[in-house]
This record gives C-alpha cells, sequence and structure tokens, in this order.
C-alpha cells in the first residue's frame, strides 16, 4: 500500500464519536486526557455525552474532532503497527482537519493543535456579527468553473460576496457568503441544472472574505504557536500543494480562513502522485466518499472504530 491519511473537518462531528475507543484502548484515553489537559477543561465528557447543540459550536467542534481523529490513530499505531512518519507518503485534511495533518506528521504537537483550534473556533464564530452569512451546497453540476460563474451573478446581483468555499468533489462545491447572495445563488444553480442547492446549517459563512477578521485573530495566534517542519508531506487546502516551511504554512493556515478547501485538486494531487489508498481516520466517511468520486481508482479505508482497525490490520497483512 502506498498509503495517504486524511482527517474529516466540520460536519463529520456526531454525541459519542470516540468513546468506544477511548473504552477499550489505552493508547485512545490518552489523547482525550492530553487534550482535557491543554484545555483545562473536560472536552471528553462534551465529546462522550454532549448533544448535537454541544457539538456543533464552532469552538467546541474543532478540537474534537482533532482529539478523535488522533485517538484513532495512536490505536492504529498501537495495535496495527502503523508508523506514519515510516508508512504514509502524504496527509492532509479539510479545513480544520489540516491542523489534524500537521500534528499527524509532527508539526504540532496535540495539545499545541487543541489549543489552537479552540482559538480558531472562537474567532470564526465572532468574525461575523450581524449576518453572519450563510453556506451552501451545490450539487450536480460536475464543472467547477460553472459553479465559480453562478456564484460571481450571484455576487453581483445583489452586491454582496458569494464565493466557493469548498471544492470537494466533482458535483459537490459549497458555496459561502452573504444571506441575500447565497439566497440568489441557490435559485440560478437549480436553473442552471443542479440536482440540489443545499443550506448548511452553520454559524457563519466560513472560507469567505467575511471571515477575514477570524483571519487576523489567527495571525496573531499562530505567531506564537510552535510549529515545525513536518515529518510527512502536507497538502495544504489552500494551495493543494506541498509546503514544508514553518513559516509559510501559518500563512496558509491564515489565508485558509478566508480562501478556497482545495479538496478535489488535493486528493487528484495524492493520486498522481503514486498514492493507492487513502486511510480516513475520525468520525465519518465524508472524505471516503469523496475519494471515491474524485479518483475511483483509490482504495479507500474509513477508520473510526476497533473493528475498523482490525479490518484495516488485516488489509495490509
Amino acid at each position: 500500500m502506498k498509503i495517504a491519511l486524511v482527517f474529516p473537518g466540520q460536519g463529520s462531528q456526531k454525541p459519542g464519536m470516540g468513546r468506544q475507543l477511548a473504552a477499550d484502548f489505552v493508547a485512545a484515553r490518552l489523547v482525550f486526557e492530553e487534550v482535557d489537559e491543554a484545555l483545562q477543561e473536560r472536552l471528553s465528557k462534551t465529546i462522550f455525552e454532549g448533544n448535537d447543540a454541544d457539538l456543533m459550536r464552532t469552538d467546541v467542534t474543532q478540537p474534537a474532532l482533532m482529539t478523535v481523529s488522533m485517538a484513532v490513530l495512536a490505536v492504529l499505531k498501537a495495535e496495527a503497527g502503523l508508523d506514519p512518519v515510516r508508512d504514509a507518503l502524504f496527509v492532509a485534511g479539510h479545513s480544520l482537519g489540516e491542523y489534524t495533518a500537521l500534528a499527524a506528521a509532527g508539526a504540532l504537537t496535540i495539545a499545541d493543535a487543541a489549543v489552537t483550534l479552540r482559538a480558531r473556533g472562537r474567532a470564526m464564530q465572532k468574525a461575523a456579527p450581524g449576518d453572519a452569512g450563510a453556506m451552501t451546497a451545490v450539487l450536480g453540476i460536475d464543472a467547477i468553473e460553472k459553479v465559480e460563474e453562478l456564484a460571481q451573478r450571484a455576487a453581483r446581483a445583489v452586491n454582496r460576496i458569494c464565493v466557493i468555499a469548498n471544492d470537494n468533489a466533482p458535483g459537490q462545491v459549497v458555496l459561502s457568503g452573504n444571506t441575500a447572495a447565497i439566497e440568489q445563488v441557490e435559485g440560478l444553480a437549480k436553473e442552471a441544472g443542479a440536482k440540489r442547492a443545499m443550506r448548511l446549517g452553520v454559524a457563519a459563512a466560513f472560507h469567505s472574505p467575511l471571515m477575514k477578521p477570524a483571519a487576523d485573530d489567527m495571525r496573531d495566534v499562530l505567531s506564537t504557536v510552535d510549529l515545525r517542519a513536518p515529518s510527512i508531506r502536507v497538502v495544504a487546502n489552500v494551495s493543494a500543494a506541498v509546503e514544508g516551511d514553518p513559516a509559510k504554512i501559518k500563512q496558509q493556515l491564515v489565508d485558509q480562513i478566508t480562501g478556497r478547501v482545495r479538496w478535489r485538486e488535493s486528493v487528484a494531487l495524492l493520486a498522481k502522485s503514486g498514492v493507492d489508498t487513502q486511510i480516513e481516520l475520525g468520525s465519518g466517511k465524508v472524505l471516503t466518499g469523496l475519494a471515491k468520486r474524485i479518483d475511483p481508482s483509490l482504495a479507500t479505508f474509513a477508520i473510526e472504530t476497533a473493528a475498523d482497525i482490525d479490518a484495516f490490520a488485516k488489509a495490509r497483512k
């Protein structure tokens, strides 16, 4: 197997994620304990016992998803003998998952990733008072250029912001901007033949210029973070390219707040660079589904439970 490890972003969270893994494996429990100590609160209790509303809070969701992914990786190391530095050609993560990827690559400690993601979540929550904006997923239009044209038309029609936030896969593009512009583009998308324009349940217009105050805050936060050169090649969201210089990585993380998540291009880069197996670590199977649409030749594993880890270990033999 020529492996890439990938890590999910916001939307993959669910109550109770990681609870059984932490109950069954010391390696997982230690990750949750490390994050609890770093944040000086029982985030693990919220993850294991909280409801959907608790986990929808951006400042909870972001460190929570990172923690679960890193707990899965810890168990995968202990039980299946997977060494990320030895066995993975690349790592990548969707939006907040990029911080998880950097932690998996040794560029960030788990504790620093948790504290930084808590700050990122809070910055994004407060970034857009008043019209915080909205996001919508346009489904069924494969050509990214066509979706971009619709976004530009909607923005001009109401003199507001409408941009591509996530280029996830053929037929799945997420737009972000002022609410009036998002309403406009939803109508335009249906007229253009989209199967659906689905409004997302998010608190603000993430990955759009409306997040500039959050980007400014994160520039200050990241200036104090000890981020080292990764030991594995990390594919950045905003460039869909590999960057190893810590100062440039920090700038890309700032740019990511207002910039496009180029996930389609990122997965295409993995396949073009020799990866034949994508392993999604953490809650859910969103990135696994996207990979099958981007490049069906990729073998995929979504690893969240002990049974998933056992199945992967057997497949490697």
